[in-house]
């Protein structure tokens, strides 16, 4: 979608900067899926009730070495 937006050139110059871009449409995009992206995440860490996650990396070691055996 096209659209003009009145954007200051300091902080264009710096966006292009930090996203390491030379076109200025990638470093709009880039920085709003990115803003997108953390807000999703504040909405989610936002929602009432834990989980705890901490052993779920060996649960998944665990289920991988089960689904692919080496060939030791």
């Amino acid at each position: 979608m096209r659209t003009t937006i009145d954007i200051p050139e300091d902080l264009m110059n710096e966006l292009m900067s930090v996203s390491e871009t030379r076109k200025k449409n990638e470093a709009v995009r880039a920085a709003l899926e990115e803003f997108v992206r953390r807000r999703k995440i504040q909405r989610l860490l936002s929602l009432p009730g834990t989980i705890d996650i901490s052993d779920v990396s060996a649960e998944l070691e665990d289920l991988e070495r089960d689904e692919y055996p080496s060939s030791d």
